[in-house]
């Protein structure tokens, strides 16, 4: 883990902090002969601008100034909860137990090829990274409520639900991308053609529908409504595209959100929802979700970039074929003015993939799109850490950083 935080200098510009700060410490100081408030008022003007993607217009020029000299991440927190820690995987798993073979029977239908076409993906061969957030969630949330060490069906439940609208998700995605290959074989549309798969996603989003519902709690069932809605619109968002340069990076944001971080966050707000009445707890699991989910996906973005397509499971540079300008290129833009052109035409031209692509890796795109997932992993262990310990807390600490790690 890296020893050292970084710098406040120049608006939004960081380098390495003289000083390593304590467990907690934000490690921003002010620049030699800075007043401290300004270096404070300073520092959380920029961090705002991080934390509210969805409420304030970032500014492009501000936010490509974050300088990143170190590919190593940060260790936020380590576990307090007094027992012998866990991966966080494996203690989710504990509670995921008969997780697809549960999925498939929501998939008990006919016609034969329907129901092939809507498990092809529910194989039990991914990490399960959503319904392990869920669970883990769901066990933070009990425990801090009423130091209950159970799971409630209906806490299960919503890990089902929300694996089942993410692969939905992924099944129409790869209609719209004309994807070929997804999780290391061929996907849905590829074997069984475009107008199937998409009757494979409604029907599996369906299952999950009637799934929610039989819960029976309305509050539950609007916030992961909530989530089909952020998915489309994401999905309109991504067709789209920004002129002005100042723009774009909110768009990304705001998409990134939408296609990747609200189920994320929904979902775990759900389970606090189920297990808590407090609605500071709500908001805790809320922002966790949201944050983590965030970061999840600009690591997702810079694997695009420096992972194999053996390591992906997918092929890289897949977001410059689709004409889609993430962190990385955003980033980029800043050092190669150039690259505009390439942006605003989506990458459309023989050789501009090949061009972007060089000008991401000559830059520090990379690097700063790191960072930026790296500020977002410890907002979310900021929120996190309100709960009281517990070995789930812990593992929910644990999981951010995981997720910035990950080379899948």
């Amino acid at each position: 883990m890296a020893s050292s935080w970084w710098r406040w200098r120049h608006g939004c510009s960081w380098r390495r902090a003289a000083r390593t700060p304590g467990p907690g410490s934000p490690g921003l100081t002010g620049p030699s002969g800075q007043h401290p408030a300004a270096a404070v008022r300073a520092q959380m003007s920029c961090f705002y601008l991080v934390k509210s993607l969805t409420s304030a217009c970032l500014n492009m020029y501000s936010i490509s100034r974050l300088h990143h000299t170190t590919s190593a991440v940060f260790c936020y927190s380590k576990p307090r909860s007094g027992e012998k820690y866990t991966d966080p995987f494996q203690l989710g798993r504990r509670y995921l137990k008969g997780l697809y073979e549960d999925i498939r029977k929501e998939l008990l239908i006919s016609p034969i090829e329907l129901k092939e076409m809507s498990e092809y993906y529910f194989d039990g061969k991914g990490k399960a990274f959503r319904p392990v957030i869920v669970v883990l969630m769901a066990r933070a949330c009990n425990s801090h409520y009423n130091n209950s060490r159970d799971v409630q069906a209906s806490q299960r439940s919503i890990a089902l639900i929300a694996e089942m609208i993410h692969t939905a998700s992924l099944v129409h995605d790869d209609v719209i991308d004309d994807a070929s290959s997804r999780r290391g074989k061929h996907t849905v549309n590829k074997i069984w053609g475009e107008k199937k798969a998409v009757l494979a996603g409604d029907l599996i989003l369906s299952a999950a529908s009637i799934a929610l519902a039989r819960i029976g709690n309305t509050t539950v069932i609007s916030i992961l409504t909530q989530v089909i809605e952020d998915l489309v619109r994401g999905e309109f968002l991504q067709l789209g595209s920004k002129e002005n340069e100042n723009e774009r990076f909110a768009h990304y944001l705001e998409k990134t959100f939408k296609k990747t971080a609200s189920l994320i966050a929904n979902s775990c707000k759900a389970v606090s929802v189920l297990g808590c009445p407090d609605p500071v707890v709500h908001e805790i699991a809320y922002q966790y979700g949201k944050n983590v989910g965030i970061a999840f996906q600009l690591i997702d973005d810079v694997l695009d970039f420096t992972s194999c397509s053996e390591q992906m499971g997918k092929p890289t540079s897949a977001d410059l074929k689709l004409g889609l300008a993430t962190g990385p290129v955003l980033f980029a833009c800043q050092q190669f003015p150039e690259m505009n052109a390439l942006i605003m035409r989506r990458f459309s031209l023989p050789g501009d993939v090949d061009r972007a692509r060089q000008y991401v890796l000559q830059s520090d795109g990379v690097q700063q799109t790191t960072y930026l997932a790296q500020r977002y992993c410890h907002e979310a262990v900021r929120e996190i850490s309100k709960l009281r310990p517990s070995p789930e807390r812990d593992a929910l600490i644990q999981l951010s950083e995981t997720v910035l790690t990950r080379d899948k």
